[in-house]
């Protein structure tokens, strides 16, 4: 079955529309100004999924959905944000625990409630929904059971919507994880170019996990630094979002435009603290520079070079491709500073990104580098399909 993109943005714009109107009612609740900050969706293993949700202590409510749409959604907040939450729904000093928790468990569903009402008008029919669960859970058992298993088969896709309150402790999020049969066939009904073969799009993201510990290894061997590939996913993504996931940190970046197929951009962010280590390790006798300076312009655009470099060939190699790189443009900026052009002429071609992002821990979560690399949509598309079956 081929996945068709445009359809992918389409369920991805009801996905931010409804975590909007989930915002509302939160607001409207509580008081609190909610904002949403990013939504996008991505096609995870079991790995990723444990990667992304271990070290996390979370309160939540998880609701099923059959009929229009078969799965699960989860509204999920980590343990002290649910305590800000209840202390703003009610009164929790004379309350008892299972008054707290229906309180929560009630908001949930009205806030799912109105995510999913979108989906049903966009699909013209009705999405039923079970009852609320108040889950207390830690880690990836706040999903539900069978999205676990699933991940480990074919995969899951997982529609997260961030949201925010600006002047409280409350941020969280809300899942969407359909049914992934149901939802490919959704994808396929049909497709209208670009579309990505859906079995194809699980084998790339295999390589782009592969390219993510090559670059770690490459950190390594030239540093003496010990790092480690934390987390690494394909996720499809508004490009006008992608400023606002990489955040307004000042971070040391390094830019390259890719040619050949696919072409698109790969960009390499370092936060300061990581520039200036791997700077100083690269330096003969570890010499060290006050700031960032000419010193780390030099050895992390020679690190770039190097890591774009093994990041890029496997693709090129499974592909049947070939794909070059140019020069780095060495950019000392905040984060979102730094993507924005980019985006800007990525989205002179299309709405939507493929973005592969990999973030690699350094030497113990002392500092990180994060990677993100976004294909043209048509071109990946075209590679995929000319990929051999199996």
């Amino acid at each position: 079955m081929r996945l068709d993109i445009r359809e992918l943005g389409q369920f991805n714009r009801l996905a931010s529309n409804g975590a909007k109107r989930a915002a509302r009612s939160l607001s409207q609740l509580t008081g609190t100004d909610i904002t949403v900050e990013v939504t996008d969706v991505s096609l995870v293993t079991n790995e990723v999924l444990a990667e992304t949700f271990s070290g996390y202590e979370f309160v939540g409510v998880q609701v099923g959905l059959a009929g229009g749409l078969a799965g699960e959604t989860v509204l999920a907040f980590e343990r002290s944000n649910a305590q800000t939450l209840q202390s703003l729904l009610l009164d929790t000093s004379g309350a008892d625990r299972s008054l707290a928790q229906s309180g929560v468990s009630e908001l949930g569903n009205i806030m799912i409630g109105g995510f999913i009402d979108g989906w049903a008008n966009h699909l013209g029919e009705a999405i039923n929904m079970t009852p609320p669960t108040y889950l207390e859970a830690q880690g990836t058992r706040i999903l539900p059971r069978e999205t676990i298993r699933a991940a480990g088969d074919k995969g899951v896709f997982l529609f997260e919507s961030r949201l925010e309150a600006l002047n409280e402790n409350l941020d969280f999020s809300i899942y969407m994880l359909p049914e992934y049969g149901e939802f490919v066939q959704m994808l396929s009904r049909s497709p209208t170019e670009p579309a990505i073969p859906a079995n194809k799009l699980r084998a790339f993201d295999g390589l782009a996990k592969r390219g993510a510990h090559r670059a770690a290894e490459q950190i390594g061997m030239m540093t003496g630094i010990a790092t480690d590939v934390n987390v690494s996913q394909i996720r499809f993504v508004p490009l006008a979002d992608v400023p606002a996931k990489v955040g307004d940190d000042r971070s040391v970046g390094v830019v390259f435009a890719l040619s050949g197929m696919p072409s698109g951009y790969l960009v390499i962010l370092f936060d300061e603290l990581s520039a200036g280590s791997v700077a100083e390790a690269m330096m003969p006798g570890g010499m060290a520079e006050d700031g960032i300076g000419p010193m780390t312009e030099g050895a992390v655009k020679e690190l770039g070079n190097i890591m774009t470099s093994g990041f890029i060939d496997g693709w090129a190699n499974v592909l049947g491709t070939s794909i070059e790189h140019s020069p780095p443009n060495y950019i000392h900026d905040m984060s979102s500073s730094i993507m924005s052009p980019v985006v800007a002429k990525l989205g002179q071609r299309q709405e939507y990104a493929f973005v592969i992002d990999s973030t690699i821990e350094l030497d113990g979560r002392t500092g990180q580098c994060d990677i993100y690399a976004l294909p043209d949509e048509r071109e990946l598309a075209k590679t995929l399909s000319a990929l051999p079956a199996g």
